[in-house]
């Protein structure tokens, strides 16, 4: 076992390379920000920068928002009552986005607008998220912001509009059913919420990383000679909410990575590819909607992606003359994320 650190307090350098992780507040981190600073450690600790130099491996950069201003947020606002209450979210929604946070939170959120310019995930770190045996993972909103408009009183608007919509999150509908379904009540559960940048690059109006994955370390579902306790990965173009909301991605055990997938023909391979991805949303403001998830997010075809020069590394190409599928995309011909250039 690591021994026992806390993060940094906030200091009001975000991007600092030397401090990846600090706190705002001193209440509780949440289930996800506490598990994030024990994977920052471990990385810290077995991939010292001195042994890879030309290869950086850490996580991005963030502030947590404990969850002290939580409950100050709503004993201040007095919003209990319309937590509780059988409201539909966007009611719920729509009366945390009419309530102010509190002061002393306020300047520091100034401080990170006023440094930052990419764009941030606004994240749900809850107490009971990410538990051993009930966690609450996927039950609770992310909203990505752009964070690239040109005054600092916009990108604090929109800042604040997004912490509340995560804080929002933790009385609706799906959040309500899933504490009753695991016997927890509405005061058992209290949210920090985690300011993270996000990976990737821009491409014109849009942001978005070459490859996004979630690892889990068992797998359920294994295909061919794979086994369940070899884990299973899955792999996405784009943000990684193609995998977190079930949308096509490809998927491998990570001993296996160059196993042949279990599909039947060429064209089983060309309905099951990823024809869509999901980026930040840089260009034109959409319609003003600070309740609603996806209000900063975008979508991409492979057409774009391949404009953007971000397939190079992660499609591959059939041929249908010889009807062979090759990596890389040298030639014409549909493209299939199979990410086999890296694989």
């Amino acid at each position: 076992m690591l021994p026992v650190k806390s993060p940094a307090a906030f200091d009001r350098k975000f991007f600092d390379a030397a401090q990846r992780f600090a706190t705002i507040g001193t209440g509780s981190l949440g289930g996800k920000a506490q598990g994030l600073f024990l994977f920052h450690r471990i990385i810290a600790e077995r991939f010292p920068a001195s042994s890879y130099p030309d290869v950086e491996v850490t996580i991005p950069s963030l502030a947590v928002v404990a969850t002290d201003f939580f409950d100050a947020f709503m004993a201040q606002n007095r919003l209990w009552p319309v937590a509780t209450s059988d409201e539909p979210d966007d009611r719920i929604a729509l009366a945390f986005q009419q309530a102010s946070l509190p002061a002393e939170l306020v300047g520091d959120l100034r401080a990170v607008v006023q440094e930052v310019h990419t764009p941030l995930a606004i994240r749900s770190s809850s107490m009971l998220e990410d538990a051993a045996r009930e966690p609450f993972a996927g039950i609770y909103e992310t909203k990505m912001i752009p964070n690239n408009q040109p005054d600092a009183d916009t990108r604090f608007t929109r800042l604040t509009e997004a912490i509340k919509f995560v804080y929002a999150s933790t009385f609706f509908r799906a959040a309500r059913d899933y504490r009753q379904a695991t016997r927890h009540g509405a005061q058992d559960e209290k949210m920090a919420v985690i300011l993270q940048e996000v990976v990737g690059q821009r491409h014109g109006d849009r942001f978005y990383p070459h490859v996004s994955g979630v690892a889990r370390s068992y797998n359920f579902y294994p295909t061919g000679t794979a086994k369940p306790a070899e884990g299973v990965v899955q792999l996405a173009l784009g943000l990684g909410k193609t995998v977190v909301d079930g949308g096509k991605c490809w998927t491998y055990a990570p001993t296996r990575p160059r196993a042949v997938p279990p599909f039947g023909s060429v064209g089983d391979w060309l309905r099951q590819t990823q024809t869509e991805f999901w980026a930040v949303n840089m260009g034109k403001p959409p319609g003003y909607d600070p309740i609603r998830e996806t209000e900063y997010l975008t979508t991409g075809n492979l057409s774009d992606a391949e404009f953007d020069g971000a397939l190079r590394h992660v499609a591959s190409t059939y041929n249908p003359a010889s009807d062979r599928i090759s990596p890389g995309i040298s030639g014409d011909g549909p493209r299939i994320l199979s990410f086999a250039p890296l694989l």
